[in-house]
Parts: C-alpha cells; sequence; structure tokens
C-alpha cells in the first residue's frame, strides 16, 4: 500500500467534499468536541443533573465550533488576500526591475502605473 492509498483512505466525505481539505475544519471540530465535552462534565461535577449536563455539553460544542469557525476563517480570508496583494506586488516589482519607473519608486516620487 503506497502513502497516496493511506491518504486516499483517511478522508472524510460531507456532502459530496472532503473535508481534510477544507481550512480551518479539524482544528475547529476538534476546540468544539473539547470544549464542550468539559463543559459538561463540569456542569455535572457541580449539579449531578444528566439532562440538563447534555444540553450545556450541546450548548458549548455549538457556541464554541461557531465562534472558533468564524474566527479561523476571517484570519485565513484575511491572510489569503494579504498574500495575493503581496503576490501581486512581487509580480509588479520583477517587472518594473531596473527601469525608470523603479527609481521613481525607489526615489519616493509618485508614479501613475
Amino acid at each position: 500500500m503506497s502513502g497516496e492509498d493511506k491518504i486516499a483512505d483517511r478522508s472524510l466525505m460531507i456532502f459530496g467534499r472532503d473535508v481534510s481539505k477544507i481550512p480551518c475544519f479539524r482544528s475547529t471540530m476538534l476546540s468544539g468536541i473539547l470544549g464542550g465535552t468539559g463543559c459538561g462534565l463540569g456542569y455535572f461535577m457541580f449539579t449531578s443533573r444528566v439532562k440538563a449536563s447534555c444540553d450545556v455539553a450541546m450548548a458549548c460544542f455549538t457556541f464554541i465550533t461557531l465562534g472558533y469557525w468564524a474566527q479561523c476563517r476571517y484570519t485565513y480570508s484575511k491572510t489569503k488576500f494579504e498574500m495575493m496583494r503581496m503576490q501581486e506586488a512581487l509580480a509588479l516589482a520583477n517587472l518594473y526591475e531596473g527601469t525608470e519607473i523603479e527609481r521613481k519608486i525607489d526615489a519616493g516620487e509618485k508614479v501613475d502605473i
């Protein structure tokens, strides 16, 4: 069994999409599951009510997962956008290298591109 077959066996398909390729999915789910379990166990230790502790565990899981997902995806999108802008800037810098426009940019003059 080759390395590619092992990776293909570990993928999980939900609604026809491989969730291992979704950014932030793994860390979000792990944080939600651990947070919900911790909240549920903590609530059960103080109250000894099973149904209420399950409700608290599900509520904590939901809020932690949604909050962490929103924060992680925002950071991912922001980083992706900044990387795209940097690639464009590097392509322009490579294009203008050794030209009069580069000298103007280095001198701090305003250049219309």
